[in-house]
């Protein structure tokens, strides 16, 4: 059983099913109105070298629904990496805290957190990888599609930490993923290698985005340009329009798509309103199921019982 959660392939195909399975039971309780309080007494250290809305308030809410506290460290109180050595920090938070959250530009900086802490540390995101949000994602697609058989995911746009995380949730459960982007903005090419020797999946790379959409239940899109990438935005926004995923495109895809986005979305580059707010749309129950998915990562690593 793995400790720490920093890449979706630290679990094996079979915990991440079990993870499914905690999530679904955890949030049937929160829709219930049901008090579940495992991690009473327990607090977790948020460090933030990146903000985010969405992964503070659902890792802050999720701790608290499972009466734990969650104790917020944003880039001010923490210079991680800079005012501090990222190994001195570890030492230090984790021998006050239950768990670490962390949420940081350098992947090297959370592979370190987790060397030297004594508690488990869950990547909230790096530069490399974004593992919750996919986890996420693909619990939001078993909750609609009811299972995961013969699914096509077209990934549209740049080859980001959240492609890459797709690429490594390819290695652990089969799916066709498809990757449209333009050359020169291409997934971690390690990454890639890795998850098609795995041998699960078939991940394919198609310059063309209408011909990549063809027969897929998921069109997944992400921001052109990322936190720290803001002096190539317009650059970038030229380069990508061929890729905005609108009700055009996903008129090639089938009939009952879905169309998914991690948020914050600027509509009209990516992604338009139409499909956002549109009935393919799932990105807002994709929103919610990162609280109840981050829950079930936490309970899953501190090995706790959930009962229906």
């Amino acid at each position: 059983m793995a400790f720490n959660f920093l890449h979706i392939t630290d679990f094996t195909t079979e915990e991440i099913l079990e993870t499914f399975e905690i999530a679904r039971k955890v949030k049937a309780k929160v829709k219930n109105g049901e008090k579940f309080l495992p991690f009473e007494g327990k607090t977790m250290a948020m460090i933030f070298a990146k903000p985010s809305a969405r992964t503070r308030v659902s890792f802050e809410t999720g701790m608290t629904q499972l009466g734990g506290h969650a104790i917020f460290l944003g880039p001010n109180d923490i210079g991680i990496g800079k005012r501090e050595a990222v190994k001195d920090i570890s030492r230090v938070v984790s021998r006050y805290d239950d768990f670490i959250m962390a949420r940081l530009f350098s992947h090297d900086h959370m592979l370190e957190l987790a060397e030297y802490s004594r508690v488990p540390v869950v990547n909230g995101l790096t530069d490399y990888n974004h593992p919750c949000q996919i986890m996420a994602d693909i619990f939001t697609i078993l909750e609609h599609r009811g299972d995961l058989k013969d699914l096509k995911v077209v990934y549209i746009g740049d080859g980001n930490n959240i492609t890459n995380s797709w690429i490594n949730l390819a290695a652990r459960l089969p799916m066709h993923l498809v990757i449209s982007g333009p050359e020169g903005y291409e997934a971690d090419e390690a990454t890639l290698e890795n998850a098609k020797k795995a041998g699960l999946s078939k991940i394919e790379y198609i310059r063309d985005p209408k011909e990549a959409v063809k027969d897929a239940d998921v069109v997944y899109t992400d921001v052109w340009a990322s936190m720290g990438q803001e002096d190539e935005a317009a650059e970038r926004k030229k380069v990508f329009a061929p890729y905005q995923v609108n009700n055009e495109l996903l008129s090639h895809a089938k009939k009952d798509v879905y169309a998914m986005h991690c948020l914050p979305a600027h509509r009209g580059d990516e992604i338009t309103s139409e499909v956002v707010d549109g009935a393919h749309s799932i990105m807002f129950d994709e929103a919610e199921n990162r609280m109840h998915i981050q829950k079930a990562i936490m309970l899953k690593l501190a090995n706790v019982d959930v009962q229906e």
